[in-house]
């Protein structure tokens, strides 16, 4: 059968790629949660280690309110009156009231006109990045920006693409220069919280420079800001990197998945967009919706961060993370300064970030470990991310973890 013979190619890329040390690791599989106390955060149970218990530090879910009661009571009163899934996709029959509430909820959490929501922010990304990009369009990218947004471009048809240094706006403003008066369209596309590294992208800067650019493209210049890691989880009131830094960009893409800790994508823009989008988007288009369950569950956590309890699962999330961030440094290893609650601790080599997530993992502590092509050669690390239902506690044992780990 031919299937043999692919399943022996299949088979040496995926032995070559462990032999390199890029393969990803074998997934671990929860099979239970102990509540949060007290004193501690919640602990996961993990197959294969019985009783053992477990920290996740390698979790996006940054408010820790996928537990909270009225976020659960939600999500279950909404299946119970109308099932577990939408049963079609919108423009057939799979579009409710939920959905619609939602979209406009989100729009005035982020103050824009209109909202949009699909099935994840990763197809969010390729939603709205491909219907915007014609024949006569140019992409302006980040080089760190999320593997959704490049693959988005790699899909598109545009006029060209071009890739600017991380962050770095004297580039920026080259690679402007470069396609202006060439291409009719420029869409500049951003992380607004750089994943891998917790970093931001600089909005003040980014929105002035490419506002000096926006008329010589004929048909005018789009900001784009995928805010996943963002949203929910930065800012005064979480609404993100615009509003840490801020300013607002034109097309801003977030997730339900993350610091709402439910499930599904969203992009909130001009009317005009969302309307057209809705009409070439095939992510949406073809694609079953997030249930109502989940859209009841998504409001119910939007509505928790947009009340003074929020704003308290906030001030403790800040906390957790400048306490972590002060401790790494404290024992010596080397940080990305910054306030948002992804805290990485740089390696810079493959071999010794693989030992120290085993060390971590054995005293029972859950961290992702990024190794290239995830992130540049010599740039490996370990990505701990801090959520508000981590204690005091919690943090100090990882930090002691750490520190047994360099005393060794």
């Amino acid at each position: 059968m031919s299937l043999d013979r692919l399943n022996a190619v299949l088979k040496g890329a995926v032995d070559e790629l462990k032999a390199r040390g890029t393969a990803k690791a074998q997934e671990m599989v929860v099979t239970g949660i102990k509540p949060a106390s007290v004193e501690n955060g919640p602990r996961y149970f993990i197959e294969g280690c019985g009783d053992r218990e477990f920290i996740r530090m390698n979790s996006n879910s940054y408010l820790g309110i996928s537990m909270a009661p009225e976020v659960i009571a939600a999500e279950e009163a909404a299946a119970r009156e109308f099932g577990t899934g939408p049963g079609a996709v919108r423009f057939i029959s799979g579009t409710y009231e939920a959905h619609t509430d939602l979209e406009a909820q989100l729009a005035r959490f982020h103050g824009r006109g209109a909202g949009l929501l699909f099935s994840s922010a990763y197809v969010t990304s390729l939603g709205v990045l491909m219907p915007l990009a014609t024949g006569d369009t140019v992409y302006i990218s980040d080089e760190l920006n999320h593997n959704c947004i490049i693959q988005a471009m790699r899909l598109s048809r545009p006029q060209g693409k071009a890739i600017y240094r991380h962050n770095d706006m004297v580039d920026l403003e080259v690679k402007l220069d470069e396609w202006a008066g060439k291409a009719k369209r420029a869409l500049v596309v951003t992380d607004g919280i750089f994943s891998m590294r917790g970093d931001h992208a600089p909005l003040q800067e980014f929105t002035a420079i490419c506002a000096k650019y926006t008329d010589r493209f004929e048909e005018g210049l789009l900001t784009v800001m995928d805010d996943s890691h963002g949203v929910g989880g930065f800012g005064p009131t979480g609404r993100g990197t615009e509003e840490y830094c801020g300013v607002q960009v034109d097309v801003l893409i977030g997730t339900l998945g993350k610091a709402f800790g439910v499930n599904g994508g969203y992009v909130v823009t001009s009317p005009e967009i969302i309307d057209y989008l809705r009409q070439t988007a095939p992510m949406y288009i073809y694609s079953n919706p997030i249930t109502v369950a989940e859209a009841k569950a998504a409001s119910a956590a939007l509505k928790l961060l947009d009340s003074p309890r929020g704003l308290k699962i906030l001030e403790h999330l800040r906390a957790m993370t400048t306490r972590f961030q002060a401790g790494l440094e404290t024992h010596g290893y080397e940080t990305i300064p910054g306030d948002h609650p992804v805290v990485p601790l740089m390696v810079r080599d493959t071999a010794r970030t693989a030992d120290l997530v085993r060390f971590l993992a054995e005293r029972g502590v859950l961290a992702t470990g990024l190794n290239f092509p995830v992130v540049p050669k010599g740039d490996e690390e370990i990505r701990f991310q801090v959520n508000a239902d981590h204690q005091p506690a919690d943090i100090d044992y990882v930090l002691e973890v750490l520190r047994d780990y360099r005393a060794r």
